[in-house]
């Protein structure tokens, strides 16, 4: 029998369903590009020291390739081992979930094993397959592991889906979040009225994964109307390759737009943030490359603050776009205050102990 929903401690459902901070991991590497288990752990450290209230591991920032050499078990079970040994507070652990049915099965069931309370399922090996199929995947893995959907951009490998699979996804009884990633304001939507459709707002939480619309995404709400009534949704949290980076800072940003949230009027200052936030994802993303260098790029920002040693990707083809460095050279500059460099310089040698 597969994990369910209803068995995740309180303290962990209520905080996916509440809305959190979920970095999505990077992976530690040595020149050699073999697993740098000490820099690994201590970007464990970092994100629980700044205030996440998750981590999502093997997913696309973590490098999907990690499948192909071996380190998917090892670097899950790190970064659990990791979290439960540096703190006693709920954490909700995520484990990304990738291939067809028969790979992303047996990938839940090592999370499960190694303590994931949910897996954020990449859909993109089912490519070209059609809505029924798809959803028949989504039930199989739905049986071993509570899931988190996932809406990539077609730029990073992802597919266009329709708000009626989202509809049928939703009802999906051990669905209990979804990351809204297509960077597509109509393909947002289509997820969050196929919920509400559903009549699943209640129990899946809507988690951004827009890493170029995090503020507005996480501050405004979502007004629809089904079957003639007004429904109000909001996005909860974030899961963000963006949040691998200045996490400490997104925390408080995190807190700032939830506040804002409940308030009658949103400060205009805190509105603008999100046009600064974009240009800072729009420089570790590469997205002058068409996010050749999304993953380089946050290892960049983590190896100039001392968290990593270098940018190195399993996949040597991957690294720093043309003037991509130029471009963070540039955002360090003009939005030095959204980082926290004080704050790992205060605690860099204590996560790496």
């Amino acid at each position: 029998m597969g994990l369910h929903r209803s068995e995740l401690s309180a303290d962990v459902l209520r905080l996916l369903m509440d809305g959190t901070v979920i970095p999505a991991h990077p992976l530690a590497l040595t020149e050699d590009r073999d697993l740098d288990a000490r820099r690994q752990r201590a970007l464990t450290r970092y994100y629980i020291d700044a205030g996440a209230g998750g981590l999502a591991v093997g997913v696309h920032t973590t490098q999907f390739a990690i499948r192909d050499v071996g380190l998917y078990e090892p670097v899950l079970g790190l970064a659990a081992e990791s979290a439960r040994a540096w703190t006693s507070r709920p954490l909700v652990m995520v484990a990304g979930l990738a291939g067809r049915t028969a790979q992303a099965v047996a990938e839940a069931r090592v999370a499960v094993r190694l303590g994931y309370h949910a897996g954020l399922l990449s859909l993109a090996a089912l490519k070209g397959r059609s809505e029924d199929e798809i959803v028949a995947h989504c039930e199989a893995v739905a049986a071993e592991i509570p899931l988190v959907g996932f809406y990539l951009q077609p730029a990073v490998g992802g597919m266009r889906l329709s708000e009626g699979f989202w509809r049928r996804f939703a009802s999906i009884d051990n669905v209990v979040a979804i990351k809204m990633a297509p960077f597509n304001r109509y393909r947002t939507l289509d997820v969050i009225r196929g919920v509400a459709e559903a009549g699943a707002l209640d129990r899946i939480a809507l988690y951004t994964g827009n890493d170029d619309h995090i503020v507005l995404d996480l501050t405004l709400p979502f007004d629809l109307r089904i079957d003639g009534r007004a429904v109000r949704a909001s996005i909860k949290g974030g899961l963000l390759g963006h949040w691998s980076v200045w996490t400490a800072s997104a925390v408080k940003l995190f807190e700032r737009c939830r506040a804002a949230r409940g308030a009658a009027t949103i400060d205009a200052d805190l509105l603008a943030l999100d046009a600064r936030v974009t240009d800072c994802n729009a420089a570790f993303f590469d997205v002058a490359n068409d996010f050749h260098g999304c993953i380089a790029g946050c290892h960049e920002v983590l190896r100039r603050q001392g968290l990593l040693a270098g940018t190195w990707c399993l996949d040597r083809a991957e690294g720093l776009g043309p003037g991509q460095a130029a471009a963070i050279d540039r955002v360090l500059r003009e939005h030095a205050d959204l980082s926290d460099d004080a704050f790992v310089r205060t605690n860099l040698a204590r996560w790496l102990a």
